[in-house]
């Protein structure tokens, strides 16, 4: 009923509305009927207004003015005469609601067609259809596409109106249409050396008179005059102080506006657009039908842009202000730096060294390394052709110096890695390089920000070589491969330059590994490496370079093409770019990380206090004094590794019954009823028949109703092979069990259709009517016992390997063949998992049929839990995206294996209450580090717009307006930084509990 209404509401407001528009339309363009003719002395106009009236209609006026002959004149009493007013009731629209007016498809379509109406319009005169022009001099034929609205000037009122704006697109009315034409054509010249609109006595056009402006907009060929006088600037000088920068140094022809080229570097940020892409977009706003096609100035476009970013660099870092300009230069000046870092003399309290040792974590170095193959560079060009601007002034090194210092080391051996298969070590001499210069850039990173860090970056020559990241001076240093890149560090540090070297035996260096790679380590590496196992890093990931690479990655393709020069330069200023936008969202950032960090620690250290309320105060005295002597000394046994050596494994267990079978026999009181099969051996094979009953029935399932004859072939000729060993182990299992001849025909072996569904008749699987010989039940629970720990643990490995595969195919996998064939991996590891979660079921099932018939407790059912596949079967980072910090770990990870005795409960116990302990002590440490870096970012600004204020006098120019200038820019750059600090300060102190922390010397000097 409301919507009835309310439809009917919106049809009376469309047509008030068109009524309105057809009463306004009339108004407006009847000139000849209400008002006076035009005359040869003044010209009247009309214009309409609406205003709302206090009935709720909407009114309607129209007055008239007078233009006079002159634009600056008008005639006394011929200003305004009044018409009547039409009023148009649209009160029924109070009752509409904004979803109704806005989204109904009346409405939409109703809008769809004024708007197109409206562009058509636009083709034409418009409101503007008068033929002469407001100065009343000629005819009103020229409008400006770039100029606000849409009026129509005369010649000479075009070229009055835009002399300061001579890149404006003009458009020309032939009285039937608009055509373009341009302002050099109809006379306009820029003249520089002089203040707008004054001509220069001695003018000089630049040559062949058809300079070229490049702007955010459009391609300009444009009449430009340099200045000739006797103190006239050089023709550069006179183009930069126009705010346009020209593309050669000697007889200019080509230059871009500042504005284009600050566009065009913002632009290439944020949406990674290439110059040619840029250059190509402005040359069809110019002409976009190839009749008129600019001048080809692509190649001064890239010089332009690359002297640009250079020189904004330079202004930037200050290096305009030092004395001997830009060639004092020194290694990472103009690199941006993290404010939240610790730096000396910048942002660290006075007497920092001498801080009580258990807060010294708070003032350590995070550094993360890491390789990007994808910045690869083809072999195009060279540093001779191609020189690089930078010298090692941001974040490459110093290329001569860099590619010495490799070219000493090619021919020494790269080590094989001794963890897991890493093809980041393993593969670093084979790596695919054809046609490539470098197969990819290598980076030190800020761990705990994400910023890039000074001369960080480098070229590498083949792979991922751990000679190329070496350059390293840290307290906690994070990379892929960490286990093997720190053996034997010192030794080849030993054969670098010596301002290179790291006094480590006067420095507390930790080797971490990423938490995302650490899953893909050894059992020994994941807990020597840890993160969330080492003191002092708090909830420190390592991966911070990842994400880096995600803002940088979508540039690669036209970095691969460039000479090397030019690709350094231009990474370098992206590079930039994205620590500096990580300082203006660090008000943000560390607002959500410490709200976060305060929610979490109190929920950590509660599961810690729950937990050990439930421990005996004995052993947790214990643990706990081993945990921390680990922590002080990690040459002392490892808490969190298990210590429990009587694992339980079916190999373990065949050889323990192989070796009790063979002790009967030197006793002479084996029982054995066959020559080759004892009991043990018996219900072994009967265990690994069912495995393969459970792999063939998997297997088959996986090829579909529509499976070649091939795999048909296949699976036939498996189930015809399965069923004679079957058969032949059912008559050996006669003489040790002959009770089954009751249960089994002699012919439902070779007349049951599908092989997997025999039953073999374990002794698990017996009723509980029928006898059994007890050795072959204690036989079978010793095996299925381990069945049931192996499979856990091959469940384990799966996941993880699952997990890591569907992280590399997001991370790398490109392309759909690439892609199938990553998917048909993925596909074929979770059958498996599908697979090893029914054969735990089935062994914990004969595990509850046999503990019944041996009298057997449940303590085994503590380790051995019932597994629910969806819950329990997942990787260890699988909660809602929560990290192994935050999350609740499924039991199967807990479950190491099983023991004769409470040893094995007990040390699960010690490691989980190592990691329990670990969880509520990184979350304590993250908030401590993220108040002190908070912290150090307010001094860090401080500091540098005290830097910035001195910058400004440093340098003594001799022109007064350049010292100006210097002046400006650098107390500029001061005000910025202490507006930074004043914003960040307010977005915390939102937060009751963060307060500026006050200096260390003040704690000092208390104690």
């Amino acid at each position: 009923m409301v919507g009835g209404q309310r439809r009917r509401a919106l049809k009376q407001y469309q047509r008030n509305f068109y009524a309105h528009n057809a009463a306004a339309s009339k108004a407006v363009s009847n000139d000849t009927n209400d008002a006076p003719q035009h005359t040869r002395e003044a010209r009247q106009r009309k214009h309409s207004s609406f205003e709302a009236g206090s009935s709720g209609r909407l009114n309607v006026s129209s007055t008239y003015y007078t233009v006079p002959r002159s634009p600056g004149k008008r005639r006394r009493g011929e200003s305004e005469h009044a018409l009547e007013i039409i009023e148009l009731d649209f009160a029924t629209l109070d009752d509409l609601s904004d979803n109704l007016q806005n989204d109904t498809p009346e409405f939409v379509e109703f809008t769809k067609q004024k708007r197109t109406i409206e562009f058509l319009r636009l083709e034409g005169r418009g409101d503007y259809s008068q033929n002469i022009c407001v100065c009343g001099e000629e005819d009103a034929i020229y409008r400006c596409q770039d100029c606000h609205g849409s009026e129509l000037f005369c010649h000479l009122c075009t070229i009055r109106v835009h002399e300061r704006q001579p890149l404006h697109t003009l458009e020309c009315w032939d009285g039937v249409s608009f055509y373009s034409t341009t302002l050099k054509s109809m006379g306009i010249r820029l003249q520089l050396g002089h203040a707008s609109g004054v001509r220069c006595i001695n003018s000089l056009p630049a040559f062949n008179d058809d300079f070229v402006i490049i702007d955010y907009n459009g391609i300009y060929e444009v009449g430009l005059d340099f200045c000739g006088c006797a103190s006239a600037q050089p023709h550069v000088i006179q183009l930069l102080r126009a705010r346009l920068f020209p593309a050669t140094t000697i007889d200019p022809k080509t230059a871009a506006t500042f504005r284009a080229l600050e566009y065009f570097q913002m632009l290439s940020f944020e949406s990674k657009v290439s110059a040619f892409e840029f250059y190509k977009t402005a040359a069809r706003l110019t002409d976009n039908t190839g009749i008129h096609v600019p001048k080809d100035r692509y190649e001064a476009m890239l010089r332009m842009m690359r002297e640009w970013r250079f020189i904004k660099q330079m202004q930037r870092a200050g290096q305009g202000h030092h004395p001997e300009g830009i060639v004092a230069t020194e290694s990472g000046a103009c690199a941006v730096l993290c404010p939240a870092c610790p730096h000396t003399g910048k942002n660290l309290p006075d007497g920092w060294e001498n801080a009580p040792s258990e807060i010294q974590f708070l003032y350590a170095l995070f550094l993360a390394i890491d390789a990007n193959f994808r910045l690869a560079r083809r072999n195009v060009s060279s540093d001779i052709v191609d020189p690089g601007l930078n010298h090692g002034y941001a974040f490459f090194v110093e290329e001569q110096a860099y590619k010495g210092f490799i070219g000493s080391h090619e021919r020494v051996v790269q080590e094989l890695s001794s963890c897991s298969s890493h093809n980041a070590v393993n593969l670093a001499d084979t790596r695919v390089s054809r046609g490539l210069a470098a197969t990819g850039a290598g980076t030190i990173d800020c761990a705990r920000h994400n910023f890039k860090r000074p001369c960080s970056v480098g070229d590498l020559q083949k792979g991922e070589s751990m000679r190329s990241s070496s350059d390293v001076s840290a307290l906690n240093i994070s990379y892929d491969i960490a286990c093997q890149w720190s053996k034997h560090l010192w030794t080849r540090m030993s054969t670098f330059p010596h301002r290179y070297h790291i006094k480590h035996d006067q420095k507390a260096i930790t080797f971490l590994v990423p938490k995302f790679h650490l899953p893909a380590h050894v059992a020994k590496c994941q807990s020597s490496f840890s993160f969330n196992f080492t003191k002092g890093v708090g909830r420190t990931d390592g991966e911070a370079p990842k994400r880096g690479w995600a803002d940088i990655n979508p540039i690669a393709t036209s970095t691969r093409e460039m000479g090397p020069g030019s690709r350094r330069d231009t990474l370098d200023d992206h590079f930039n770019d994205w620590n500096w936008k990580k300082i203006c969202a660090m008000g943000l950032i560390f607002c959500r990380k410490y709200n976060f960090a305060l929610t979490e620690v109190q929920e950590r250290i509660n599961d810690l206090i729950d937990f050990e309320a439930s421990l005996a105060t004995d052993e947790l005295a214990k643990w706990r004094k081993d945990i921390e002597a680990w922590e002080a000394d990690h040459l002392q046994p490892n808490p969190f590794e298990s210590r429990a050596t009587a694992t339980m494994t079916q190999a373990a267990v065949r050889l323990a019954l192989s070796m009790a079978e063979a002790a009967e026999i030197e006793r002479g009181s084996n029982m054995s009823l066959h020559d080759d099969i004892s009991p043990s051996v018996l219900i072994s094979s009967g265990l690994e028949l069912e495995d393969q009953q459970r792999r063939l029935d998997f297997d088959a399932k996986m090829i579909g109703q529509h499976a070649t004859d091939v795999q048909k072939g296949k699976i036939l000729q498996r189930m015809n092979a399965l069923r004679r060993r079957i058969d032949t182990w059912a008559r050996v299992q006669l003489l040790y069990m002959p009770s089954v001849s009751r249960l089994r025909s002699p012919d439902d072996i070779a007349t049951e259709t599908k092989v997997s569904s025999i039953s073999l008749f374990l002794p698990s699987s017996l009723p509980q009517q029928v006898l059994c010989d007890d050795r072959l039940l204690k036989y079978e629970w010793d095996l299925r016992e381990a069945q049931a720990y192996d499979t856990l643990n091959d469940l384990r490995t799966v996941l993880n390997l699952q997990y890591h595969l569907y992280k590399y195919k997001d991370a790398f996998i490109r392309g759909q063949r690439a892609n199938t064939r990553a998917n048909g991996i993925i596909n074929n590891t979770e059958h498996r998992i599908d697979m090893l979660s029914l054969k735990y079921s089935t062994s914990r099932d004969a595990l509850l049929n046999l503990a019944a018939r041996l009298g057997k407790n449940d303590g085994w059912e503590r380790s051995l839990k019932p597994l629910n596949k969806k819950t329990d079967a997942v990787p260890l980072k699988h909660d809602d995206g929560r990290t192994v910090g935050q999350q609740s770990i499924s039991w199967i990870w807990k479950t190491l294996g099983s023991n004769s005795n409470e040893l094995g409960l007990q040390d699960s116990l010690r490691v989980e209450w190592c990691k329990s302990r670990a969880r509520a002590h990184r979350w304590q440490e993250e908030v401590q580090l993220l108040r002190e870096e908070m912290r150090r970012v307010i001094a860090f600004l401080d500091w540098q717009a005290g830097w910035w204020e001195k910058q400004g006098p440093r340098r003594a120019f001799s022109s007064q307006h350049v010292r100006e200038g210097a002046l400006a820019y650098a107390q500029r750059q001061a005000h910025l930084r202490r507006k930074m600090a004043v914003h960040f300060k307010s977005v915390w102190a939102a937060n009751p509990s963060w307060q500026e922390a006050p200096p260390l010397t003040v704690h000092l000097h208390s104690q």
